[in-house]
């Protein structure tokens, strides 16, 4: 059963993760020939104050 786990930084809305879902899943389906019904996904949305690049927090100017 595959499992997928998205991290992003800040929120996403309702429609743009159903969207995701939908491609996600049917890329499995179609590639590794996985049912629909196994897929299971996650959102974890962090503020942009909990992720760093290049040594500087997301949330600095």
């Amino acid at each position: 059963m595959p499992y997928v786990n998205i991290r992003i930084a800040g929120t996403l809305s309702r429609e743009q993760k159903q969207k995701i879902a939908e491609e996600i899943t049917d890329t499995l389906e179609r590639i590794a020939h996985k049912p629909k019904s196994y897929t299971y996904i996650a959102f974890d949305e962090l503020p942009d104050e909990n992720w760093a690049i290049a040594g500087k927090l997301l949330d600095e100017d």
